[in-house]
């Protein structure tokens, strides 16, 4: 059975940090790529980052850039997303999720590129 699991979540004041973590089990996934993507209240999935197989070749939504930087650990099967200087609205449920393809593709933003999801997890930034 594959599982993506999200840890890592909380609540944090604006301009501090958090680093989430999301363990694969179920399937070897150091050969897929793999993102990050979030969820407000009332809002669509968005993406928020992508990382192919090695971890060489990442992308960023315009809206995290130089403040979230994903990375992976392929001997644990893990992905990270750390997460400074945050704002009030980057306050969202937070996914991980995985595609059956080493390479970022081209359209690595958007959820249906993605085989596998996970649960979620509850960030909060408060003002």
């Amino acid at each position: 059975q594959v599982q993506l699991v999200e840890s890592g979540g909380g609540l944090v004041q604006a301009g501090g940090s958090l680093r989430l973590s999301c363990a694969a089990s179920g399937r070897t996934f150091s050969s897929d790529a793999m993102g990050w993507f979030r969820q407000a209240p009332g809002k669509e999935r968005e993406f928020v980052a992508a990382i192919n197989w090695s971890g060489g070749s990442t992308y960023y939504a315009d809206s995290v850039k130089g403040r979230f930087t994903i990375s992976r650990f392929n001997v644990k099967n893990t992905l990270y997303l750390q997460m400074n200087s945050l704002k009030p609205e980057d306050t969202a449920v937070y996914y991980c999720a995985a595609r059956r393809s080493p390479g970022l593709g081209q359209r690595p933003q958007l959820p249906i590129e993605y085989d596998y999801w996970g649960q979620g997890i509850q960030v909060t930034v408060s003002s």
